[in-house]
C-alpha cells in the first residue's frame, strides 16, 4: 500500500447517521450495542490479543477513537490493539467522552464468551457483525491451528481495507426528492430507575423452526412477528397502566432496515435507516393478525430503494447546508442534541432491531455455539430489543435500565398464549417472574 493510500486510512468523516451520536450523549447514555459469540472452551487472553492485533489493521473505520474537529467529528484509525477487558457487572457499562476519545469499542473476554460493544458512530449491527466475525475466525486459527476461508462475512486479516468498506454510503444514494419529517410521538415507558446505571438483561431463547412455523401461520416474516408480539406486549401493557382508554397513546416501534439489501453497497460504516410501524389504542382494540398486517403492509411501503433513498436524501441534505457546515462544532452540537431530544426519542416506544440468522463457514461452526445481539437502552426510554439467530435458537435480548420486568412479562405471555416454548435467562428476572 502506498504512503498516501496509508494517510487516507488513518482518519475519516463520520458518516451521515453516525453524527447525531457525539451530540446525543449525556452524563448517563452512550449509544452503545454489544455483539458477542459463545465457544466451547473458555477464552485464551493471550491469543484473543494476539488476534485482536492482526484483526484491527483490517477494520481502521471501527478500530477506531473518535476525535473532534472544527466543524465536525471524526474518527482516527487506533495505532494499537485496547486491552481485553473483563466483564462488568452488566453489559454496556456506560462508555465514557473520554474512553470514546481513546478507542470507541470495547473487546472483553469472560469465560468462553468474546464480546465486542460499540460506540454505535463505528458501524451499525452488519459491518459490527462482520468484524466479530473476522475477530473470532483469527482466534480460531491461532488457537487451534486451521484455516478458516473467507467466506459468509468473514474478511481476510492479511488484505489491506477496501476503500468501498469506508465510504459513507448515504450522499451516495440520496434523491433528489427529500421525504418529509412529520411525525407523532409514542407511548412512553416507565419505571423505577436501577441504581449506578445497572442494566437488566433478559434474553427468551426460541427454537428457529417454532418462530417461522409461526410467522408462517400469520403469512409474515420472522422480524414481522418478533415485532407484532413486542407491540401486543406494549398494547397490554399500556392498558394495564393507563385505565382511561382516551388517554392511551400511540404505539409505536423502530425497526432499522439495512440498505445494503437495497443499494449495492459494501459499507463497513452505519448504512442503515428505519420504519416505524404505529397503532392507536384509542381506535379499539387490535388482534395479533391486525397487528402482523399493519407492520407487513408498513414495511412493504418503504422498505423499497425509492423510498428509503428520499429518507436519506432528508438527511444529507441537512449536512450539505453550507450554513450548517459553517456553524462552529460545540453549537452544532447544542442544536443537534436538541433536535434528538425533543424528535427522535419521543417517536418511538423501543426499537426492535433483528440481525437475521447468523450464518459462518462450516469449519467454524463446531467452535461457535452461540451469538448475541445486545442493544443498549434509549435515551429516554428504559427498554431496548436486540434479535439475532443462531443455529436453530433465536435470541431476543431485551435489555431495560429500570427494576420492573414489565414489558418482558407481557411479551413473554404474547407468544406462550401462542403455544410457543420460551427458555428465559436474566441477569436478574427468573422465568416464573413472566407467568
Amino acid at each position: 500500500m502506498s504512503d498516501k493510500a496509508k494517510k487516507q486510512l488513518r482518519w475519516v468523516r463520520l458518516d451521515n447517521a453516525a453524527k447525531i451520536y457525539p451530540a446525543a450523549r449525556r452524563r448517563n447514555w452512550s449509544s452503545v450495542f454489544r455483539q458477542s459469540v459463545t465457544l466451547t472452551e473458555n477464552i485464551d487472553e493471550d491469543v484473543l490479543k494476539s488476534a485482536l492485533g492482526v484483526t484491527v489493521k483490517r477494520f481502521p473505520s471501527i478500530a477506531a477513537r473518535l476525535r473532534r474537529g472544527a466543524f465536525w467529528y471524526y474518527l482516527e484509525q487506533v495505532e494499537s490493539p485496547p486491552e481485553i477487558k473483563r466483564e462488568q457487572s452488566c453489559p454496556l457499562a456506560f462508555m465514557s467522552r473520554d474512553e470514546i476519545r481513546e478507542c470507541a469499542f470495547r473487546v472483553i473476554a469472560y469465560r468462553n464468551r468474546i464480546a465486542v460493544e460499540y460506540f454505535h458512530s463505528l458501524t451499525d449491527g452488519s459491518g459490527a457483525l462482520v468484524f466479530l466475525k473476522s475477530l473470532t475466525a483469527e482466534y480460531l486459527e491461532q488457537k487451534y491451528g486451521i484455516s478458516i476461508p473467507c467466506e459468509q462475512g468473514v474478511l481476510d486479516r492479511r488484505e489491506p481495507p477496501r476503500q468501498s468498506e469506508l465510504e459513507d454510503s448515504f450522499p451516495k444514494y440520496a434523491s433528489k426528492v427529500p421525504a418529509s419529517r412529520k411525525d407523532t410521538n409514542s407511548w412512553q415507558l416507565s419505571g423505577t430507575p436501577e441504581e449506578n446505571g445497572f442494566l437488566n438483561l433478559t434474553c427468551f431463547k426460541i427454537s428457529v423452526g417454532d418462530i417461522r412455523a409461526l410467522a408462517h401461520k400469520y403469512g409474515v416474516t420472522v422480524t414481522v412477528l418478533v415485532s407484532a408480539a413486542v407491540m401486543q406486549a406494549l398494547l397490554n401493557l399500556q392498558k394495564e397502566k393507563v385505565q382511561n382508554e382516551k388517554k392511551r397513546k400511540r404505539i409505536k416501534i423502530l425497526i432499522p432496515i439495512n440498505l445494503r439489501s437495497l443499494f449495492p453497497s459494501t459499507t463497513l460504516r452505519n448504512f442503515a435507516m428505519y420504519t416505524v410501524p404505529e397503532l392507536d389504542p384509542r381506535l379499539g382494540e387490535y388482534d395479533f393478525e391486525e397487528i402482523c398486517n399493519v407492520i407487513k403492509h408498513k414495511m412493504g411501503t418503504e422498505f423499497t430503494a425509492k423510498y428509503m433513498s428520499r429518507v436519506i436524501a432528508t438527511n444529507v441534505n441537512d449536512e450539505k447546508n453550507p450554513l450548517v457546515r459553517l456553524i462552529p462544532l460545540p453549537l452544532k452540537n447544542l442544536v443537534m442534541k436538541a433536535i434528538f431530544d425533543n424528535v427522535g426519542i419521543k417517536k418511538s416506544c423501543l426499537d426492535v432491531s433483528n440481525l437475521g440468522l447468523v450464518r459462518l463457514p462450516e469449519i467454524m461452526q463446531k467452535y461457535v455455539t452461540r451469538v448475541d445481539f445486545i442493544l443498549g437502552a434509549k435515551a429516554a426510554s428504559p427498554y431496548n430489543c436486540g434479535v439475532i439467530s443462531y443455529g436453530d435458537t433465536m435470541y431476543v435480548n431485551f435489555v431495560r435500565n429500570t427494576v420492573e420486568p414489565e414489558l418482558e412479562r407481557h411479551f413473554f405471555n404474547v407468544l406462550h398464549e401462542m403455544g410457543l416454548e420460551l427458555e428465559v435467562e436474566s441477569n436478574k428476572s427468573t422465568r416464573e417472574e413472566m407467568l
